[in-house]
Parts: structure tokens; C-alpha cells; sequence
């Protein structure tokens, strides 16, 4: 049997059929306008977003992520007058590295005419390097990646949405809070949060703690079976603030509930306590892969939107609120015309030992 067939068995467990109609390819009218599926005492039952206080009580914590997406998706023009795309990775001061649309033709050293997302000659170049491990191209531009992306970047979205970024996208692909650049993807689950149901959540004696999570490019992609032998994941940055630690530590310490808003947060706390016993301050990476068996030791609580099959984050859903539990939750909220993916509804879960 080859890596693939192992890797589609490994998965099947996690696959379903989501009908087309069900995928979000736009958001909902109001920030706070979606839907929330709340597993409570073993059933699901649909309520809205605007009500999500209901379910905290004072001394909870609830931590969100506050990456912003970088203008990541890149337009240029080959000397022979083919059109390329970059989605670029990990900017640093002079170069970075990309996916790049067609890699293969493209050779070392190439130099590529940048293009305004109207098209236009920009006056900018990328010289396009080797190929790293993980099939990324190194590159090298005319000016400071993220000034280039500032300049003539565009917002990379999901690509199950099926079109291009439009202007409202620039700010509902965005969280409120959203101020640490360096992702390529939106933390889905926080889009839904509005500075008034912040507020709300804070008058209530909610502690709303933020730690940065840069979701990388792994999120669009399958997952290899070298991944699945592994137990290892892509790598992603993060940065958990002195504060934020602190508040969580003592939260923890109090038997007081710590609410984590999307997967990325959870990863990040995950990872940040496996490093010493507590949950750890400052900036580290992590690849740690999330999935049944994982002991969470952080995360009482998820609020996460509904996620791709066979994905990694479906794994990491399943993982923390069981298997069974979560894909009935995923059937229901599919009868009731719940709206899926980046853009769609959400779901408030507690660790499978309460679903049953």
C-alpha cells in the first residue's frame, strides 16, 4: 500500500460531505451577525454569536489571537510574458520565502516584473532562488518584502472561497484586534469577536488575554503522510506577552475556565506548556500536532469555526471534544444550515469527558 492510500485511511475518520450551499464564501452582515453551536451537557443546541457572554461567568478567561494578515499574494510578469504568483512566507528584511505559481518553470536566479493588482507594471522586481525542503522558493526583492507587500499586495484569501479578495475584505478578513503582522490566514474563530461584545464580556469580569499566533501557509494545504508517521506538524511562530502568561497561570492555579478562541490559540498555549509545566512567556515556534490522545493542560474551553475535512484542525477539534461528539455536532449544524469555514459559524466546545 503506498503513503497515500495509508494517509487516506489514517484520515477517513475525519472526512465528511458538506453540501456546497454550506460554505461561506462571504461574511455575515454584522461581525457578530453569525451563528454558535454550544455543546452543552452532551447536546448541541444552535444560538447566535451576539449572545456568546451568556456562557461566561466571571473570573473565565477567554484568549484570542491578535496576528493580522499580511497583503501575502503577489502578482508578477516573466521576461517571456507568463504570469506568476507568490504568496510570501516569513518576510524578513531583504528576502523571504514563497509559494510560487508555476514553480517549476521557473528557474534560479529568474527575475520577475512585480504587477499592481490592477495589472500594471509596479517597478518592482523578485529575483526567484533555490527550492527549500518543504517546496517554498526563496526569493529576493527590490525593496523590503513587507513594503512590497504594503505597496501592491493583496489579501490572500482561502481558496475554497472561490474569488478574489474584494475591498470589505481588507477589514472582515481582519480581526478587531488584529495589530502583530505576519500571517497568511485570518484566526477564523476571532473574526466573529466585536469591540462591544469585548466590552461585554469584560463588564461581566471576563479576562480577555491576547497572545500572537502566525498562521502559516500549512493551513491550506493536505496533510502529508510523513505528518502523520511523524506526529509532527508544520511550524508556526508565536509570542505569549509576560501578562498574558501570568493571567493564565494564576487562572489555572484558581480552577478558574480558560477559553481559547480558535485552534491557533490553542496550539499556542498547548506548545508554550509542554516547554516547562506552566504556560510559558515570550517568542518560540512550535509544530507540535494536536490529535486523539494529545492531554490538554490549558484549554478548559474552544470556540472554533467548522473546519475542512481531514484537516489538522479538524483532528485538533475532535481530539479535544471527541471524535463522535464533534462530528455530530458537525451533522447537526449542517441540518440546521449553519455556514462553514472562514468566513462561516462557530461553535463553543468543552473537552469530550464533559460531552458524554
Amino acid at each position: 500500500m503506498s503513503d497515500m492510500h495509508e494517509a487516506d485511511a489514517r484520515l477517513a475518520p475525519f472526512d465528511y460531505r458538506l453540501p456546497d450551499e454550506c460554505i461561506a464564501r462571504f461574511p455575515p452582515k454584522k461581525r457578530d451577525g453569525g451563528r454558535l453551536l454550544v455543546s452543552d451537557g452532551g447536546r448541541w443546541t444552535p444560538h447566535s454569536v451576539a449572545d456568546l457572554a451568556d456562557w461566561f461567568q466571571s473570573g473565565d478567561v477567554l484568549v484570542v489571537n491578535d496576528t493580522r494578515v499580511l497583503n501575502a499574494r503577489l502578482f508578477g510578469r516573466r521576461a517571456t510574458g507568463g504570469s506568476v504568483e507568490f504568496l510570501v512566507l516569513d518576510p524578513s528584511e531583504d528576502c523571504a520565502k514563497a509559494m510560487v505559481r508555476p514553480s517549476k518553470k521557473i528557474k534560479v536566479g529568474e527575475e520577475i516584473a512585480v504587477l499592481t493588482p490592477s495589472g500594471e507594471p509596479s517597478g518592482h522586481t523578485i529575483r526567484v532562488g533555490q527550492v527549500d525542503p518543504n517546496g517554498h522558493r526563496h526569493i529576493h526583492c527590490s525593496v523590503a518584502p513587507m513594503a512590497l507587500m504594503d505597496a501592491v499586495g493583496v489579501l490572500p484569501l482561502p481558496p475554497y472561497f472561490g474569488r478574489d479578495a474584494q475591498p470589505a475584505d481588507a477589514h472582515r478578513y481582519q480581526t478587531v484586534f488584529a495589530s502583530e503582522a505576519g500571517a497568511v490566514a485570518a484566526p477564523t474563530a476571532s473574526l466573529h469577536l466585536t469591540r462591544e461584545l469585548l466590552q461585554t464580556l469584560d463588564h461581566k469580569g471576563v479576562e480577555v488575554l491576547p497572545l500572537t499566533l502566525h498562521v502559516g501557509a500549512g493551513t491550506f494545504r493536505n496533510l502529508r503522510p510523513h505528518e502523520l508517521d511523524s506526529g509532527v506538524l508544520h511550524t508556526e511562530q508565536y509570542v505569549i506577552p509576560d501578562s498574558t502568561a501570568a493571567a493564565i497561570n494564576r487562572a489555572k492555579a484558581g480552577g478558574r475556565r480558560v477559553t481559547a478562541v480558535g485552534t491557533t490559540v490553542t496550539r499556542a498555549l498547548e506548545a508554550a506548556f509542554l516547554r516547562s509545566g506552566v504556560v510559558q512567556s515570550g517568542a518560540a515556534q512550535t509544530d507540535l500536532f494536536i490529535q486523539a490522545g494529545h492531554t490538554f493542560r490549558v484549554v478548559d474551553r474552544l470556540m472554533t469555526n467548522f473546519h475542512l475535512p481531514r484537516s489538522s484542525l479538524l483532528m485538533l477539534v475532535c481530539a479535544f471534544g471527541g471524535r463522535e461528539h464533534v462530528l455530530n455536532g458537525y451533522d447537526v449544524a449542517i441540518r440546521n444550515g449553519f455556514r462553514f469555514y472562514s468566513y462561516g459559524d462557530a461553535m463553543l466546545l468543552s473537552p469530550a469527558a464533559e460531552a458524554v
